[in-house]
C-alpha cells in the first residue's frame, strides 16, 4: 500500500527557515514525480515545487522562486522542502504528492500534510 509521510512543520518566525521531508513507501519511489503542494485556510491548495525522478528538472511557484528548494534522494525513498526567508503569508498545511503515468492511466498519492506556521 503507496504511503506518503510528511514531516518537519512546526511554528517558525518571519525570516527563519524550515526543512520538510517526505517519506515514500509501498510504490517504487524513483519512477514517480514529486511534488509539494500546501493549503492555507481559506484557500485552495496550490503547488508549492515540483521535482522530476531522476531530480534534474524542477519547478516553482513563482511565490517561492528564490527562497524554497526541492530536492529528493531516490535511495532513501525521501523528498524535501528546504524553506528559507519564511513569511506569514507561507504558513498553510503543507502535503507531498507523489504522481506516475502508465498506459494512460495516471497514479497520484497524497500524504496527510504537515502544518507551518509562520508567525512572530
Amino acid at each position: 500500500q503507496a504511503q506518503l509521510v510528511e514531516s518537519g512543520g512546526r511554528l517558525v518566525q518571519p525570516g527563519g527557515s524550515l526543512r520538510l521531508a517526505c517519506a515514500g513507501s509501498g510504490f517504487t519511489f524513483s519512477r514517480y514525480g514529486m511534488s509539494w503542494y500546501r493549503q492555507a485556510p481559506g484557500k485552495e491548495r496550490e503547488l508549492v515545487a515540483e521535482i522530476s525522478t531522476t531530480g534534474g528538472s524542477t519547478n516553482y511557484a513563482d511565490s517561492v522562486k528564490g527562497r524554497f528548494t526541492i530536492s529528493r534522494d531516490n535511495a532513501k525513498n525521501m523528498v524535501y522542502l528546504q524553506m528559507n526567508s519564511l513569511q506569514p503569508e507561507d504558513t498553510a498545511v503543507y502535503y507531498c504528492k507523489a504522481s506516475y503515468i502508465s498506459l494512460g492511466v495516471r497514479y497520484d498519492y497524497w500524504g496527510q500534510g504537515t502544518q507551518v506556521t509562520c508567525s512572530s
